[in-house]
């Protein structure tokens, strides 16, 4: 998504300047093409010299440099420029930016450039705070312009609070997001993920292998491809991605419940949650003792949350379930496809090479009542992609139309 792609990092005076040398060196890894400007105070904090080194490129700093090419440097750069991001922003950039200011190359540019726009503002919690500086990034807002709320936490002046800058995987995640084609706006996506756990007693319980990454995937490329995006969860170690709204459920009853609850506004619905069929009829409130010869646990079947949605689905909503098997997996997805009236099941093999249980790849098909389509292995975002690219060519109307 990123290779070859223009993106101008603007960098201003802060301590938090050095970790925009991370952000750059991750996106020239993935094929950018980075310039880096810098006010004459951010080089107090950072060299341009370490950025020319990560990017390859010319690192910017004063508006009249003797060593230009024949072209007006600021507006030539401002034409290619397909993000701009500033971080850290310091309240005086905050302020001029804000008023239209023009007077360095930083500023010239930034307001020469038509690109999506965003600001990581960095400073001290009672700079942060000031109603003049809130002021001055509600005209940001106003202007077109994304600004990412600061991190809490400790401060170089030795402050506790607002005014962290995030860290540079977040901020890659925001230019990430930018640069995506938003041909998922004013959807409402709900995806569950993970596996879910049934208690027996205080201490065990029954689950399975899922890690929650094909979901999380889904609910990642749903976002950037800017939907408004719910995600119900079983417990994982995955953190979940930015700007999307994660619920946090443990059992297979939790997460039916919080999916029903919100289940008749979704536009679309994708539950690639590993839910446990079964759960113990009685549970202990105290650690069961171990005793000699077997233990028996009686079970009764969960709540069938993709039957549910499949009796329940309003008008265009649009539902895919996922199934995984170990044989007759076209045989037996397809009828799980029928009985639980899908509109679409993605199926996979848990033993073909490159899929099952916490991998970064996965090899589905894709399966409705007329089509058939297999996937070579491939990565789970790539996975999510081609998920969306196909739901998106044979939905319905919104719900929320």
């Amino acid at each position: 998504m990123l290779k070859g792609k223009h993106i101008v990092l603007g960098v201003t005076g802060g301590i938090a300047a050095y970790k925009i040398a991370s952000l750059a060196s991750m996106l020239k890894k993935q094929g950018a093409d980075i310039t880096v400007i810098m006010t004459p105070n951010a080089a107090n904090f950072i060299n341009p010299i370490t950025f020319e080194t990560l990017t390859g490129n010319k690192c910017l700093v004063d508006t009249f440099d003797r060593n230009f090419q024949h072209c007006v440097e600021h507006v030539s750069l401002a034409k290619q420029t397909q993000a701009f991001l500033v971080a850290p922003a310091s309240a005086n950039f905050i302020a001029r930016a804000a008023h239209g200011m023009a007077d360095d190359m930083l500023t010239t540019t930034f307001l020469a450039c038509e690109c999506p726009k965003i600001i990581a503002p960095a400073m001290n919690t009672r700079m942060y705070r000031n109603p003049i500086l809130q002021d001055n990034l509600k005209l940001l807002v106003h202007y077109g312009m994304e600004v990412i709320t600061p991190a809490r936490g400790y401060l170089a002046c030795g402050d506790t609070g607002e005014g962290k800058m995030p860290e540079p995987e977040f901020l890659y995640e925001c230019l990430l997001k930018a640069l995506y084609p938003k041909d998922m706006q004013r959807l409402k996506v709900l995806v569950t993920a993970g596996p879910t756990r049934e208690r027996i007693d205080p201490v065990r319980f029954i689950s399975n292998h899922s890690s929650g990454k094909m979901g999380y995937a889904i609910a990642r490329c749903a976002m950037l491809r800017g939907a408004e995006v719910t995600l119900v969860t079983g417990k994982t170690d995955l953190t979940p991605p930015m700007g999307v709204h994660t619920i946090n459920t443990t059992s297979a009853a939790e997460m039916a419940d919080a999916v029903k609850a919100r289940s008749r506004e979704q536009d679309i619905i994708v539950k690639a949650a590993a839910v446990a069929d079964y759960r113990p009829i009685y549970t202990s409130d105290e650690k069961m003792k171990k005793k000699d010869g077997e233990l028996t646990i009686a079970l009764e079947r969960t709540e069938d949350i993709l039957a549910f949605l499949g009796e329940h689905k309003p008008k265009g909503q649009f539902l895919c379930g996922f199934s995984m098997e170990t044989e007759n997996m076209i045989e037996n997805s397809r009828a799980k496809l029928q009985k639980k009236k899908l509109d679409l099941i993605v199926a996979n093999n848990l033993k073909e090479q490159g899929a099952g249980f916490g991998t970064d790849t996965n090899v589905v098909t894709l399966l409705s009542a007329g089509e058939c389509i297999p996937l070579p292995v491939m990565s789970k975002e790539d996975v999510a992609q081609r998920l969306f690219d196909y739901i998106l060519a044979h939905r319905d109307e919104p719900v929320g139309k």
